[in-house]
């Protein structure tokens, strides 16, 4: 295949509402994960890995953020010279997923490719998209959708697809349905030839009602239209990261070796911003087991199965389990945080009990820029719904 047949797209415009506080201020492609990249990295690196050089990413909430985070992609290895990677943002607001697209049909056509990658930029997953490519262009397909077999009890959160185990051919699409016929799930990846792609995104356009979107809209119109529609069958590891809850198990996956992604295909790096930070520190008192320590981060205290970004402080006494905390976050002396996501630049006084101890509890999210008090309440909506609780978030000193 050569260079000039295709081009990524990746969708980077939703406004994140479930992941709560964490995209309050920044849209979900540059939210923090894994200790030092941010969620987008995968999905750029995939791209510069596999050889595309041409990729555009559709921006729309906090725009600003996530054009000044990628810039011109050399922190990807994409180069101006040899490929390049552009943040567009809509001359108005994106209504679903195709109608992203259709802002930028034109844009597109200007590159005049054979076939158009669209990707989502909220996932964890190492993919070589030649593969997925060679195979749609071997069997000709008007479009191809990347799969995954998910557990039947998370099936009606996805797209989910009947297939001819044979071909491979997609015989029925159902997008987040109450009760999946099977638990084959689409990941949000498409290839499209361009004038497949074209057609139908400005068809959903002027149907009544039509939420423009490719699940609901697009891939059932080209299912009735007896379009070849055609399954890439995906066995790697994969995680749609658009709820706290699947952000957390993304994040905690990384402390298992059979499901760290970044473990496995070593010849597959993931690229990300690089910033000049001193080595970690960790005290002869401090306890840390099962977890990830990143660069410029102070350890005296106990950390177990977690995950702790860069620049975090965590002080004498304090205990961090089974949690999530992002960049620049102090946690005080004598603190405990159990079963939480803690958001970036935030405090957690000494004394404090942030979280429940108590295995599959709900888990807590604490928003970027909070201060939590141990003499103080913690104000509700700062919390994942229903997470707050005051059994689990308490003053020590005042039992």
């Amino acid at each position: 295949m050569s260079e000039n047949q295709y081009i990524a797209v990746v969708l980077a415009g939703g406004k994140g509402t479930r992941l709560k506080d964490l995209t309050k201020h920044t849209p979900k492609p540059t939210v923090p994960f894994g200790g030092k990249f941010r969620i987008i990295d995968f999905t750029l690196s995939n791209c510069r890995n596999s050889g595309i050089t041409t990729v555009d990413v559709l921006a729309q909430h906090y725009s600003h953020v996530l054009y000044n985070y990628i810039g011109d992609g050399s922190h990807w290895g994409f180069t101006q010279n040899e490929s390049k990677v552009r943040v567009l943002s809509p001359e108005q607001s994106h209504e679903g997923t195709s109608h992203a697209v259709y802002q930028y049909l034109r844009h597109i056509d200007q590159q005049n490719p054979e076939h158009v990658l669209i990707l989502s930029g909220d996932q964890i997953y190492k993919m070589d998209y030649t593969y997925m490519l060679r195979k749609h262009i071997q069997t000709d397909a008007d479009a191809t959708i990347s799969v995954i077999n998910v557990p039947w009890h998370e099936a009606k959160r996805f797209g989910i697809m009947s297939i001819d185990t044979t071909s491979n051919r997609i015989l029925d699409f159902e997008e987040k349905p109450q009760n999946p016929k099977s638990n084959l799930a689409s990941m949000g990846i498409y290839c499209f030839k361009w004038s497949v792609l074209k057609k139908y995104v400005e068809l959903v356009e002027g149907i009544p009602d039509s939420t423009r979107d490719f699940g609901r809209d697009v891939i059932p119109t080209m299912i009735q239209d007896n379009c070849q529609l055609h399954a890439y069958v995906f066995k790697g590891y994969w995680k749609d990261v658009g709820t706290i809850e699947s952000y957390w198990e993304a994040n905690l996956d990384l402390l298992t070796y059979e499901t760290n992604p970044l473990i496995h295909k070593e010849y597959w790096p993931i690229y990300t911003e690089h910033k000049a930070l001193p080595p970690m520190y960790v005290n002869d008192e401090a306890n840390v087991k099962k977890s990830i320590i990143s660069e410029g981060c102070k350890i005296f205290g106990t950390v177990v199965n977690s995950v702790i970004s860069h620049d975090v402080i965590i002080h004498k006494n304090a205990v961090v389990k089974d949690s999530v905390i992002l960049p620049h976050t102090i946690i005080g002396e004598h603190a405990t945080v159990s079963r939480t996501v803690v958001g970036k630049n935030t405090c957690i006084k000494s004394f404090s009990e942030v979280g429940s101890t108590l295995p599959y509890s709900e888990l807590t999210l604490i928003g970027d820029n909070e201060t939590v008090y141990a003499t103080s309440p913690i104000i509700t909506s700062h919390i994942i719904d229903n997470a707050y609780n005051e059994k689990w978030i308490k003053n020590i000193n005042s039992k």
